[in-house]
């Protein structure tokens, strides 16, 4: 067994600053490499001399490309912000088009619409207020042509803090469009953030 003091993993390397890349390049393959004892893994262990790792990042070409990658990192953040902000703003400025019914017609199509996706068989006793939750839920299937604001936002660029808001501004629009459906959208604002 390796003795952990005189090497460091590559998650311990990604740790003290480095990326996968200036690992790739700059320390090359790994001075240990095979399974971790302690866990079961596909991914192999790779283990570095702690004193080769020191030695690479006291010469220059770490430090460019250090530098380098904190620039690029910078950047790729500034753009990621940029186009979060981009995108909560479109969100914020689009007009919301609620389809008007008339009532029994909601009612209809909202009965469709869960039968469709596989709810209860028919004749079976419904909870109180089923159906406005099913015309909300029928409405806001009706508005999901709204998602496409979303394209282009991927993980931690915003994506979660878009989705709120869309769907905070459709319940709404909803609720404008159907007083009486109001009460259920201002519910579903606030259990799903």
């Amino acid at each position: 067994m390796t003795d952990r003091t005189t090497y460091v993993s590559l998650a311990g390397v990604r740790r003290r600053g480095w990326t996968d890349a200036m690992v790739r390049d700059l320390l090359g393959t790994p001075d240990v490499q095979g399974r971790d004892p302690r866990r079961w893994s596909l991914a192999p262990v790779r283990l570095y001399l702690l004193a080769r790792v020191e030695t690479v990042e006291r010469t220059p070409e770490f430090a460019e490309t250090s530098a380098l990658s904190r620039a690029r990192s910078s950047a790729t953040g500034a753009y990621a912000e940029r186009r979060r902000a981009a995108v909560l703003t479109a969100i914020r400025a689009e007009p919301i088009e609620v389809p008007r019914l008339p009532g029994p017609e909601l009612e209809r199509r909202a009965v469709r619409h869960r039968r469709l996706l596989g709810a209860r068989s028919p004749g079976a006793p419904e909870p109180a207020g089923a159906l406005v939750r099913w015309q909300v839920s029928y409405l806001r299937h009706a508005l999901s042509r709204y998602e496409v604001l979303l394209d282009g936002l991927y993980g931690e660029t915003g994506r979660g803090e878009a989705e709120r808001l869309l769907r905070r501004r459709l319940y709404e629009a909803i609720g404008v469009a159907y007083p009486s459906l109001a009460r259920e959208c201002r519910r579903r604002i606030a259990v799903e953030g």
